[in-house]
């Protein structure tokens, strides 16, 4: 394998993985931007995460606590 396949493994299982567990995908949230909303400012990294941080959490009934 080489190094660039193996990269690609890498980050794909990381894609997974952040999948699994619930957190945001920056990059793949700016493709979608670029791709659907091309004339809409998209949202900084911070903003992009405190906006997946209060759509997980500031839901009634979102969580079991």
């Amino acid at each position: 394998m080489t190094a660039r396949t193996i990269r690609d493994h890498l980050a794909a299982a990381a894609r997974v993985a952040r999948t699994v567990v619930g957190a945001p995908d920056y990059e793949r949230y700016l493709a979608h931007m670029r791709r659907r909303h091309p004339l809409d400012r998209p949202l900084t990294r911070d903003e992009f995460a405190r906006a997946r941080m209060t759509d997980r959490y500031d839901r009634p009934g979102a969580r079991c606590c």
